[in-house]
């Protein structure tokens, strides 16, 4: 089961602070990609992989040269995609580990009182 980071955020605030009246301030997550980005991006790929397709197809060799350079094309779209998603997972890895850290910091800082012998 996969969770968003605001579930994940509220359920870890619940374990570590169960009385909510110790929660950390924290800044919610905001998502840099626009969505004109991720447009251009969708175009871009889709033109970018229509006109390799083209190029393929109507390549002065033999079919079999021409199935071998489809077949590369193809091999090549689905590798860049999985390197995609091991980057986007080790990314959000990191920032699972480090909201942890900085949660278990926040409350050794909100528990601790310099005043106390």
């Amino acid at each position: 089961m996969r969770y968003s980071p605001v579930t994940w955020d509220a359920e870890l605030r619940s374990a570590l602070w169960p009385d909510r009246q110790h929660w950390p301030m924290s800044k919610p997550v905001r998502n840099k990609t626009t969505s004109a980005y991720f447009a251009q991006s969708v175009i871009s790929f889709g033109l970018a992989l229509g006109a390799l397709t083209l190029g393929v197809a109507y390549l002065p060799v033999d079919p079999w040269i021409r199935s071998f350079f489809a077949v590369g094309v193809f091999y090549l779209v689905t590798a860049s995609f999985t390197l995609a998603k091991v980057i986007r997972d080790r990314q959000e890895e990191t920032a699972v580990v480090a909201r942890v850290d900085q949660a278990r910091l926040d409350r050794l800082l909100a528990e601790h009182d310099p005043y106390q012998n």
